[in-house]
């Protein structure tokens, strides 16, 4: 099928190099990626994904972790889980 349809999407300058950035080290062009998207959408009937409003708890955690708060620090998986006491 030939690609002919263009889509024109605008987004923050910092989300599109970061994105740019993840998709480029698994070897897809932004282009693929989003033919990819599209492509899961349709065999889903929906998003890829579930998209849900987060919770009062969830929400804190996220405002705290974002400010740098509440953070915990783990040097690798075995600290990790010798800190969660696994």
């Amino acid at each position: 099928m030939s690609k002919s349809a263009v889509i024109r999407a605008r987004v923050e300058p910092e989300l599109k190099a970061d994105a740019e950035h993840i998709l480029h080290q698994l070897g897809l062009s932004t282009t693929r990626a989003i033919a990819m998207f599209y492509r899961q959408v349709v065999l889903r009937r929906g998003l890829p994904f579930d998209v849900v409003i987060p919770n009062r708890t969830t929400r804190r955690t996220l405002e705290a972790t974002n400010a740098g708060r509440e953070v915990i620090l783990c040097k690798n998986a075995d600290d990790m889980f010798r800190k969660l006491g696994i």
